[in-house]
C-alpha cells in the first residue's frame, strides 16, 4: 500500500514542533509578514529621511556617478550611506527596546522573543540591529540575504528563522499566541 499523503505531526504547534523549547500554542509568524514588515519599517524610515533632507536623500543616496566625479562628491554620497544605515540601526535597537519589535511588525501583530517566547533584553536589540545591516548592501542585500532569509524564514530545515533570528536566538511568532506575561510586557 502507497504511503499517505497526509502526514500526521504530533507535539503541538508548528513553533513546538520546530523550536523544542517554545512554549504550548506559539505561533510563528509567517515569511510574508515579516517580509511585508521590514519593507514598511524601510519605507517609513526613507520617508522621514526624504522630508529631513527636502526631498533630496533619496536622489542622492543612489547617484553612483558622484563617486566618479571626484573626492568631495563621493564623500557626499558616502556620508549619506553612512547616514541611512545610521538611522536604520537606531530605528531598529530604539523600537526594539521601547516596544520588542519595530513600528511595522507592532502593527502586523508580529513579536521578536527568545526561543522559549520571553521577551528580548535591551541589550539585545544593538546586535540584532547591527546585523539587519547587510540586507541595506546595494543588490546584493536585497537580491541574496533578502530572498535567502525569506526562503529561510518559510523552510523547516531553517527552523523558520533567518540568519539573524539564528545568530541571536530568536524567533518571529504572533504575539497573541505567546504566554500572557510575555504579551502583557509588549507595547
Amino acid at each position: 500500500m502507497a504511503e499517505s499523503p497526509v502526514t500526521i505531526v504530533k507535539g503541538g504547534t508548528l513553533a513546538q514542533t520546530v523550536v523544542a523549547s517554545a512554549p504550548e500554542g506559539m505561533l510563528i509568524a509567517p515569511a510574508w509578514k515579516r517580509v511585508t514588515a521590514f519593507m514598511l519599517d524601510v519605507i517609513m524610515l526613507v520617508l522621514v529621511l526624504q522630508l529631513l533632507a527636502r526631498g533630496e536623500f533619496l536622489p542622492s543616496l543612489f547617484s553612483y556617478g558622484l563617486v566618479f566625479e571626484g573626492a568631495r562628491y563621493a564623500a557626499f554620497f558616502a556620508l549619506n550611506w553612512v547616514l541611512f544605515g545610521a538611522a536604520f540601526y537606531l530605528y531598529f535597537k530604539y523600537t526594539g527596546q521601547t516596544m520588542g519589535r519595530s513600528l511595522a511588525q507592532r502593527g502586523l501583530r508580529i513579536a521578536i522573543v527568545h526561543d522559549n517566547g520571553t521577551m528580548l533584553e535591551g541589550h539585545h536589540w544593538g546586535p540584532r540591529a547591527f546585523a539587519k545591516l547587510i540586507y541595506l548592501i546595494p543588490i546584493l542585500g536585497a537580491l541574496w540575504f533578502g530572498v535567502r532569509d525569506t526562503f529561510n524564514a518559510q523552510s523547516k530545515g531553517a527552523e523558520y528563522r533567518t540568519t539573524v533570528d539564528r545568530k541571536h536566538h530568536t524567533v518571529a511568532a504572533v504575539d497573541w499566541s505567546l504566554p500572557s506575561e510575555t504579551r502583557t510586557r509588549l507595547r
